[in-house]
């Protein structure tokens, strides 16, 4: 049984949890924000340049050496900006995993305890009872861990195939840009 003490602390430490989360999914969103005014002023300016750039332009190949000048860069921030994208997210991603894993591991902790304790407690005769209650419990243990795992895994595969993408899709930039410049 909870005392009116325990179910007080409990509370006040889910609230304390919740207001921490509250915190750094703010923090996220202050980093997306940050990351995409940036973006915005860097391409205005960028766009002022090439504007100016555009107009004294004099004969179409000097237009078409422009343009296949401007293809790399572009390619190379749409990937950096992916990048920093992925990094927000993920890191915030990782904030959540981390609390979410706390709780759940406070929470195994405490139905092991109260398991543990219900079998001190059971009368005698309920020995097997007892054990196979023992057994579930390990196994949903053994199952969750398991599950964690193969999320981490997973996670592990998606950034490597995010990473693995981006370089690719710069490296064809680059070639591209480099077959233009050579027409």
């Amino acid at each position: 049984m909870l005392t009116p003490e325990q179910l007080v602390a409990s509370q006040k430490a889910n609230l304390e949890t919740l207001h921490g989360l509250t915190a750094k999914a703010f923090e996220g969103v202050e980093k997306l924000v940050d990351l995409n005014l940036q973006a915005t002023k860097a391409a205005l300016s960028e766009t002022a340049q090439q504007t100016q750039a555009l107009l004294s332009v004099k004969d179409a190949q000097e237009l078409i050496a422009l343009q296949a000048s401007l293809f790399q860069p572009l390619a190379e921030k749409a990937a950096a900006y992916s990048r920093h994208l992925y990094d927000i997210a993920s890191g915030t991603s990782a904030e959540f995993s981390k609390a979410f894993e706390s709780k759940v591991a406070d929470g195994q902790a405490q139905f092991t305890a109260l398991v543990d304790s219900a079998a001190r407690n059971a009368p005698a005769g309920s020995e097997t009872a007892v054990a196979m209650m023992k057994s579930a419990v390990a196994a949903a243990n053994n199952a969750f861990e398991s599950v964690q795992k193969a999320v981490k895994q997973a996670s592990d595969v998606a950034e490597a195939n995010f990473n693995a993408v981006a370089t690719s899709a710069t490296n064809a930039a680059k070639s591209a840009s480099t077959a233009a410049k050579k027409r």
